[in-house]
């Protein structure tokens, strides 16, 4: 077994070595929407590894990056139409709505996802924005929580992460939050499965390179949930960790776990100053 891991992870990494003489950097397009121009490139923050920071939609082709760019040709947003009805729809046992609490999402909810994943004081957790929903719909409206990387969460979330769409990437690490961005910082190093590769090893070291048909991306998480052409609908970041370290052919974590909650800090933290554009396009 071991020589066969060692043989995998000698494949991959020679794969890699390849993909230097495909070096594309990334689009230098600008990322304008509705009038409005994202922020698709940024200094990073200090002791960040990576000097510049680059949304994943400029590594993206110009086909791909024209779709996120005129919300009526975004797929994402007939899911986001679906939840507003959700959004101002009773539900549970106490006879409220979302809306019932936090009146007009376009104006309650700005800004929320640019904080996201934070630390929770009341329960002493670190939360993902999925976890604030379900415990309004558990704990304020008695209706039964959605299930993590659902079509109806991620669609609810993507609905939130819109209202704060332009506004910069901005998660606290400090206070009790550090010991998680810790966590997530250790699992982004770590090699996963018998390929033996960790999130930096495509994300850091190799990003702006082309492996096989990909375009690799620094792996940021500021335009998720993010509807994917290859798989026709939107995605969660914590689907996109699943399925990443599932390549890497290895045991995965759940959606929703404290270790993607961690690495969620982690990555949201490495995009530090890179617009929201929830829902983005991506390959």
């Amino acid at each position: 077994m071991r020589k066969t891991t060692v043989l995998i992870g000698s494949l991959a990494a020679a794969a890699l070595a390849v993909a230097v003489d495909a070096t594309a950097g990334p689009d230098q397009d600008q990322l304008v929407i509705n009038s409005e121009t994202l922020v698709t490139e940024a200094a990073s923050p200090e002791g960040h590894p990576i000097d510049t920071l680059y949304s994943g939609w400029r590594f993206r082709t110009d086909e791909t990056q024209a779709l996120e760019t005129d919300d009526f040709d975004n797929p994402s947003f007939v899911l986001v139409e679906d939840a507003v009805t959700r959004w101002n729809t009773v539900e549970g046992s106490a006879g409220k709505s979302c809306a019932s609490c936090h009146g007009d999402v376009t104006e309650t909810m700005k800004g929320v996802r640019a904080k996201m994943p934070k630390w929770n004081a009341e329960v002493k957790d670190l939360w993902s924005l999925e976890n604030y929903i379900n415990d309004c719909r558990v704990n304020r409206m008695g209706a039964e929580p959605l299930k993590w990387a659902k079509p109806e969460t991620d669609a609810m979330v993507a609905l939130i992460g819109l209202q704060s769409r332009g506004m910069p990437l901005s998660v606290d690490i400090d206070g009790p939050a550090h010991e998680w961005w810790e966590k997530g910082k250790d699992m982004y190093y770590t090699r996963y499965g018998q390929l033996e590769l960790s999130c930096a090893n495509c994300h850091e070291d190799n990003y702006g390179k082309m492996i096989r048909a990909d375009h690799l991306s620094q792996g940021q998480i500021n335009g998720f949930p993010t509807y994917r052409l290859k798989n026709t609908k939107l995605n969660s970041i914590h689907a996109r960790f699943k399925g990443c370290i599932r390549d890497t052919r290895a045991e995965t974590f759940k959606p929703g776990s404290a270790e993607f909650r961690a690495l969620e800090l982690y990555v949201a933290w490495r995009g530090t100053g890179l617009s929201v554009e929830t829902p983005s396009v991506r390959n």
